[in-house]
């Protein structure tokens, strides 16, 4: 896995394994134990619902926890004056004359169509460290390329309205 996580993450995903283990779960097994105890397994269709979503909030904790074991713990080390990660920061793209805002963010949270770029991306790799009036190539491939700038950036890091991803 070796996903590239802040200690943001890594808290929002210890809260959700939490909440998964604690609250779900045994809210899970008590929905499995009706279910089991309405007769014949083979023609009930609530014992196998219980256990599908039992065996996905299972399969989920692993997940989190897997991910947070390989994790590469990143910091944002960009000045307060340059783009890094949860920044907000408004690009105008000279090609199409058009701005728009993207919070930049690490990989497990990147949500391009509602605007949450990783810093994985073309993109977001070619902002961060950037600053206001900054033009910037953004390479696609070997064969296309194009330019940005840098119009504005909001540099609070409040990232309390981002969740992780679900795979």
């Amino acid at each position: 896995m070796n996903e590239k996580l802040t200690a943001s993450d890594i808290q929002k995903i210890e809260e959700e394994i939490e909440y998964r283990k604690m609250t779900l779960r045994p809210k899970l097994l008590e929905d499995l134990k009706e279910a089991r105890a309405q007769g014949d397994l083979s023609e009930n269709f609530e014992y196998y619902v219980a256990k599908r979503e039992n065996n996905r909030n299972n399969s989920r904790i692993r997940y989190l926890e897997r991910m947070i074991n390989t994790a590469d713990v990143i910091e944002d080390t960009t000045a307060e004056d340059e783009v890094g990660i949860n920044n907000r920061v408004a690009l105008y793209f000279e090609e199409d004359d058009l701005t728009e805002t993207y919070k930049i963010v690490t990989g497990i949270r990147s949500d391009s169509l509602n605007g949450y770029i990783s810093i994985e991306s073309p993109l977001g790799k070619a902002v961060l460290g950037h600053k206001v009036g900054d033009r910037v190539s953004i390479k696609v491939n070997d064969s296309y390329s194009y330019f940005v700038k840098i119009v504005e950036l909001d540099a609070s890091t409040d990232d309390s309205d981002d969740k992780i991803a679900s795979y």
